[in-house]
């Protein structure tokens, strides 16, 4: 039987980060509108900020659709479950926000999250999330999987840009700028980083 949370205890925490990868769903107010599910999980990516707030760095990539999407209307769930130990699936169903590269919070922000991953030249935004309901589930169904190592590839990719390529990069993507429905996603040209 499923539990719901008034916050983020030390026990949810200690299980969400554990977990190596967790998903993100986020949906325009558009009936007709793409339904966007991401998985996301790169070591230092993600920080519990507060006892109701999480946050995850969204890096370089081909499509933005979870920024535009909380632009549009700021809903999104997060789920992380268990493929190893007891099962467990965990969700933060809440509102989420973007913080880009020149919003005056960015700085207060990105050393919550691990060194290597602050010094990035593909950080686009930190996504906040503040949660409106936490609940956890058995996740009886959920498979054994084990887990070797993080895939070097993302930052093996995204460690040849600099600021300016990174930024051109993004530009020449159909998808950073706008979503699959046409809604504002991340801003271009790509602002600059406050330092």
């Amino acid at each position: 039987m499923g539990t719901i949370y008034e916050r983020i205890d030390e026990r949810l925490r200690t299980f969400i980060e554990e977990q190596h990868i967790f998903f993100t769903a986020t949906a325009p107010l558009a009936a007709d509108g793409h339904v966007n599910v991401s998985p996301k999980g790169l070591a230092g990516s993600f920080a519990v900020l507060d006892d109701v707030t999480v946050g995850y760095l969204d890096l370089g990539g081909s499509g933005a659709e979870t920024i535009a999407h909380l632009r549009e209307n700021g809903r999104v769930t997060l789920m992380w479950c268990a493929f190893d130990g007891p099962p467990r699936i965990v969700r933060i169903h809440g509102t989420g926000e973007p913080v880009f590269r020149d919003d005056p919070r960015w700085e207060e922000l990105l050393p919550r999250f691990d060194g290597s991953m602050q010094q990035r030249t593909d950080l686009r935004a930190v996504i906040t999330v503040r949660a409106e309901r936490i609940s956890d589930t058995c996740g009886f169904a959920v498979p054994y999987m084990d887990y070797r190592e993080d895939r070097p590839l993302h930052t093996q990719r995204f460690a040849r840009e600099t600021d300016e390529s990174f930024a051109r990069y993004c530009e020449k993507k159909e998808h950073v700028g706008v979503s699959l429905d046409g809604l504002p996603a991340l801003p271009l040209p790509l602002p600059g980083r406050i330092r």
